[in-house]
């Protein structure tokens, strides 16, 4: 069957992607980013789709000559600059719907969350759930699947936190009291549930709920996830939902992290449903969570992101204030700092504008760290601070041997912004 999926190197994408290939179905993915598809799946037609902007059927009907079915894993934790929930979830969903109508392509499957209840009240679930309804209204042979915590051999998003969270040393910090319920279950068993909904004739019209056998808490999977790990037990800690609640507005100022307010109310609204039902009607039983730990033993490179994971903010906060304390010295000590130029050969006003610009531009990197923008980041910095050693080796080589090491500092300053830099891509 040839079908269109849309967030195809998401982290249920990706997964989606390899299972139905390897069942034979052919893919054309709609992403946004069509060299990490190619990357990762050469060969797998690939169209370029940004749901922010796909608003109406004419938009979708291109794109839908010889498609057979359509299977929409796209999705965003909550809105942030250049990416809208409501785009995302809604509008461009049903724009797709009606565009699957006009192009007589009866099969949809729309990948939701067992959370998406208008109860929930977060921007998540309404905006999912929005489409959902409208896509049961139409006359398609639709499905909505709607998963609960869905985990793998990999992670991300809350699934890498939850992994960071096992991966801490000597305690464990929870969010409350860590009673929050899931019934987890593996991305494998999800995308052979979406391989089902394609291929039978049945499974049609109908809402399905993919989770898997068992109700676990968040401490329980916390726990579950460091033996996983081959790690030694630590102390949970329940951490009051205030200062929870604090750590996820500062998420949704920054416009990233998993820390973000509607994670944490789509975690305390709950995430459960009828396992029994589900597994009868889709035809297989999900594995425990623990079955499927056991089949996919841990690696060192999974401790390795464990622990990692809360270092590369830390490192974001130790080297951002770095650079916008180096920017606001040099303007406040602007007297001192053309002194400096003037000592290393640069007169007058070229000099004065030397330091203004190399002030400016430090304060903009630390800015930019926090920020997380642009791409490029990690190498400007790495270039800047290799260009201030090599300059200052050259005007000045005796700082190599000066007592409090100022050039010195700058090699553990390098391997920081290249451990960050390689930290990076959270995808």
């Amino acid at each position: 069957m040839r079908v269109l999926l849309l967030g195809a190197t998401g982290f249920l994408g990706r997964h989606i992607c390899a299972h139905l290939l390897e069942n034979n179905h052919e893919i054309v993915a709609g992403v946004r980013d069509e060299d990490s598809m190619h990357r990762r799946f050469p060969g797998v037609e690939t169209i370029h789709l940004d749901l922010n902007h796909m608003q109406e059927a004419a938009d979708w009907l291109p794109h839908l000559h010889g498609v057979e079915a359509v299977v929409n894993c796209a999705g965003v934790l909550q809105s942030s600059p250049g990416q809208s929930a409501s785009a995302i979830h809604t509008a461009a969903p049903k724009a797709l719907f009606d565009a699957c109508l006009t192009a007589k392509i009866t099969r949809v499957i729309q990948i939701s969350a067992v959370s998406a209840d208008a109860a929930a009240g977060t921007e998540y679930a309404l905006t999912k759930k929005s489409a959902d309804d409208y896509l049961r209204s139409l006359a398609l042979d639709w499905i909505v699947l709607r998963p609960s915590l869905v985990y793998a051999q990999g992670s991300f998003g809350g699934t890498s936190a939850l992994r960071g969270l096992a991966g801490l040393p000597f305690i464990t910090p929870l969010a409350g009291d860590g009673a929050q319920v899931f019934q987890p279950i593996h991305v494998q068993d999800l995308a052979e549930a979406v391989r089902r909904c394609l291929e039978s004739s049945e499974l049609i019209r109908c809402t399905l709920d993919p989770v898997g056998p068992e109700t676990l808490t968040m401490r329980d999977i916390v726990k579950m996830l460091r033996n996983w790990l081959d790690l030694p037990p630590a102390r949970m800690v329940n951490t009051p939902m205030p200062i929870v609640r604090l750590a996820a507005r500062i998420g949704d100022l920054l416009g990233r992290g998993p820390l973000r307010s509607s994670a944490i109310d789509q975690l305390v609204y709950g995430n459960i449903s009828d396992s029994e039902s589900f597994a009868a009607q889709i035809g297989f039983r999900p594995r425990s969570m623990c079955e499927a730990l056991r089949c996919s033993p841990s690696h060192v490179q999974d401790r390795w992101h464990a622990r990692l994971y809360w270092l590369r903010p830390c490192l974001t906060f130790a080297l951002a204030p770095m650079w916008i304390g180096s920017g606001l010295i040099s303007f406040a000590n602007f007297k001192d700092s053309i002194g400096l130029a003037r000592a290393f050969g640069l007169p007058g006003a070229f000099g004065a504008v030397t330091v203004w610009l190399f002030a400016l531009f430090d304060f903009a990197m630390g800015l930019g760290m926090v920020l997380d923008r642009p791409r490029f980041l990690g190498g400007m910095q790495f270039v800047l601070v290799a260009g201030y050693t090599l300059g200052f080796t050259l005007m000045e080589p005796r700082l190599w041997l000066d007592p409090t090491g100022p050039l010195l500092k700058n090699m553990p300053v390098l391997a920081a912004i290249a451990v960050w830099t390689a930290l990076r891509n959270e995808k």
